[in-house]
């Protein structure tokens, strides 16, 4: 075994601290990354603290991670020593049922094994996050990871970026179509600049004034603010898409009068409650609400390579592991523009 250190959560309601644990041995088919970055998204406050329930303990948080390559195993082939690498929310699967072998190990119906709060495919180890020093992975669950961008920024792509990067893709979003992000946090950055770069007319809809100038930025062509009731009439039956990236309670129905006929509403953050949804808020139009989550492995390879063709990154603050508790904290009163970051090297 490999002892490894890192940053747990013992239980639901005590502040993560340091923890000491081991990694298994680097297999035939296995890499051993050296962690230099790991994102922090806002589903590792959820799960670190029970909030979804069925939370395993200590728990050490962390599904956005990038590093380099220290050992390869005999028979890998797609890496070497050197090399930098990323892992995402998954780390392993069944890999024969029917999702898995169309490539969308994601769904995987047999066990998608998660990066952290989860158990390998034994059903009984433990599988512990990034937020700790280094990590074995098969090389199949292991993405390949450009030298051209900026590191500490690629980290939250391997959620906040494919999460927004798939349904974009499964629905063909492109040039043509006028598509509004609910929410400008994590996700919601990343689906305005992944929908403006395919082409399309993107309007960020939220609930804070303030973020207009950052939405711009970012590549958003028009802004509107949630709470005006003129704003929101105006812009009755104009999307064609929603991308829905809030995970606090809110109206999907008023979101929905604001889609075309045919339009979609693709939710992809997940409120802790369940909301209300009248039926006639899809039916007169043959409006659909549907869901996403993250990608499987091809295409987390394809939206790097995507960001890396465009030069597309997260905006990022990086911390010192220390800091992870307050930054918790900061990100539920929603200030951190757009995602943060840990330095691992400051474990």
């Amino acid at each position: 075994m490999i002892p490894a250190r890192g940053y747990a959560a013992q239980n639901a309601t005590t502040p993560l601290g340091p923890f000491n644990f081991e990694r298994r041995e680097v297999g035939e088919n296995d890499v051993l990354i050296d962690i230099l970055y790991c994102g922090v998204c806002h589903s590792d406050i959820h799960q670190a603290r029970d909030e979804w329930g069925g939370s395993i303990f200590p728990m050490v948080p962390g599904h956005e991670i990038v590093g380099r390559i220290s050992k390869v195993g005999g028979k890998v082939t797609k890496f070497k020593v050197g090399d930098l690498a990323g892992v995402g929310c998954f780390v392993d699967s069944c890999r024969t049922c029917a999702s898995c072998q169309e490539g969308l190990e994601q769904y995987c119906e047999v066990h998608n094994v998660q990066t952290y709060n989860s158990v390998e495919m034994d059903g009984k180890t433990p599988t512990y996050g990034g937020y700790s020093s280094q990590i074995t992975v098969d090389e199949q669950y292991t993405l390949k990871i450009s030298e051209k961008l900026d590191l500490k920024s690629v980290a939250p792509l391997l959620c906040a970026g494919i999460t927004t990067y798939s349904p974009l893709r499964t629905w063909k979003v492109g040039a043509g179509h006028k598509i509004a992000v609910v929410g400008l946090g994590g996700l919601g950055h990343m689906g305005v600049k992944l929908a403006a770069s395919m082409g399309a007319e993107v309007t960020v809809l939220s609930t804070s004034p303030s973020k207009e100038a950052d939405a711009k930025e970012l590549g958003a062509h028009k802004f509107a603010v949630t709470k005006d009731p003129e704003q929101m009439k105006a812009l009755g039956s104009y999307f064609d898409f929603i991308l829905d990236t809030v995970s606090a309670p809110h109206d999907l129905n008023m979101y929905l009068s604001l889609l075309k006929r045919d339009g979609t509403m693709i939710l992809v953050g997940a409120p802790p409650e369940a909301t209300p949804l009248h039926a006639f808020s899809l039916i007169p139009k043959r409006k659909r609400i549907v869901g996403s989550m993250i990608g499987g492995i091809a295409e987390t390879q394809e939206m790097l390579d995507y960001c890396a063709e465009h030069n597309i990154v997260s905006d990022v603050e990086v911390i010192p592991m220390a800091e992870i508790n307050n930054a918790y904290e900061r990100m539920i009163k929603g200030d951190v523009r757009y995602r943060f970051v840990i330095d691992m090297s400051t474990l």
